[in-house]
């Protein structure tokens, strides 16, 4: 039955109980016949008004009960569109609140499974993609060996130090997802300690000093003297100062220029690095720190790494409490910005 037949057949047993008793008091001769009639006259009247009182009290709860009732079918429907209004009583306005507060929650939720599934799906694609081209390379090599149609000894070489590159991108891409799956669970160890920004710097130029003199790229660096150390785990910071310069210097022109500054920024250090290459196109810049997300769509290995060295950055970044961000220059080329705290409390030192 519905709300107000309930309410109806309250306000008619209410009704007649007191029918009855009235009744029973002039059965017992405590009332006259016309004090009976005085009295089930009022009473009819007082409840033809509770009726009508009633209707009109329920109309919004009832009006709010129907909304809630067909918001919950749409939702079971899997259409979050459209909030329940907020009407009736206060308890229902409250209850209609809670459950437009639910249903958000619960599109945001499905959107997230359905984006992780999503980005499973790629994963796995992309992971299948990036081991199988370099283990049908070094197999087509490995077999070309065997088979002796090699009998130059430089091209004989050759073929041995392809195999060895292939096999060293293998295991860098393993390392990788290693590294990438230890985060995730949260079992990297974070041992940070104070280490000077320019040191870093300098160390990772150097290592990255072949590349540099390769493509005669000159490398401008602007670091105050004053700049306080930093609190980090030195190695993971090169490797990600070392991964934003080898993507400079691969998208550079030759004899370009990159520009690696430091300052210091509300209470932290920035540390930037700039290209002059063709910068990174608009619809593409939300999506660069996903795993496994390249601009090059046919994912030749050739043209860049395996995506996974922004998805690492990132990671390290966010270990350190952190950040890494594109920046608008608004002059050609890419720049990447690293925020990294400042060790200059005194517990840090100990």
């Amino acid at each position: 039955m519905k709300l107000r037949t309930y309410l109806f057949l309250s306000n008619l047993a209410s009704l007649i109980a007191v029918l009855v008793c009235l009744f029973v008091i002039y059965h017992f001769m405590l009332l006259t016949w016309d004090d009976v009639i005085l009295l089930m006259s009022v009473t009819l009247i007082a409840a033809v008004f509770s009726i009508l009182v009633h209707a009109l009290v329920i109309r919004p709860i009832v009006r709010s009960i129907s909304n809630l009732s067909e918001a919950s079918g749409k939702l079971a429907e899997g259409d979050f569109q459209g909030d329940v209004p907020l009407t009736g009583p206060k308890e229902f306005r409250m209850l209609a609140a809670r459950f437009n507060a639910m249903k958000s929650q619960l599109k945001e939720s499905i959107q997230t499974l359905t984006n992780s599934e999503k980005s499973r799906k790629e994963l796995v694609a992309n992971v299948s993609h990036d081991l199988r081209t370099p283990l049908a390379s070094i197999q087509s090599y490995v077999e070309a060996l065997q088979d002796r149609v090699i009998e130059d000894e430089a091209d004989f070489q050759t073929y041995l130090q392809t195999i060895k590159k292939e096999t060293v991108r293998l295991s860098r891409l393993i390392d990788d997802l290693f590294q990438l799956s230890r985060m995730d669970a949260g079992a990297y160890a974070f041992q940070p300690q104070p280490y000077p920004l320019d040191t870093l710097i300098v160390e990772t130029l150097q290592s990255q000093s072949f590349l540099l003199e390769e493509k005669q790229l000159n490398v401008e660096t602007r670091v105050p003297d004053d700049l306080p150390p930093v609190w980090i785990m030195p190695y993971e910071i090169q490797r990600v100062l070392g991964n934003l310069l080898q993507n400079a210097i691969h998208f550079s022109p030759v004899q370009g220029e990159i520009r690696v500054e430091a300052r210091q920024k509300d209470g932290q250090v920035e540390l930037i690095v700039e290209d002059q290459g063709e910068g990174i196109p608009e619809e593409e810049q939300e999506r660069i720190f996903e795993r496994f997300y390249r601009i090059d769509k046919s994912r030749n290995r050739y043209s860049g790494g395996a995506g996974l060295g922004l998805a690492i950055s990132k990671s390290i970044m966010e270990l350190h409490g952190g950040t890494i961000r594109l920046l608008r220059t608004g002059r050609p080329g890419t720049a990447f910005c690293l925020t990294l705290p400042i060790a200059d409390h005194t517990e840090r030192f100990r």
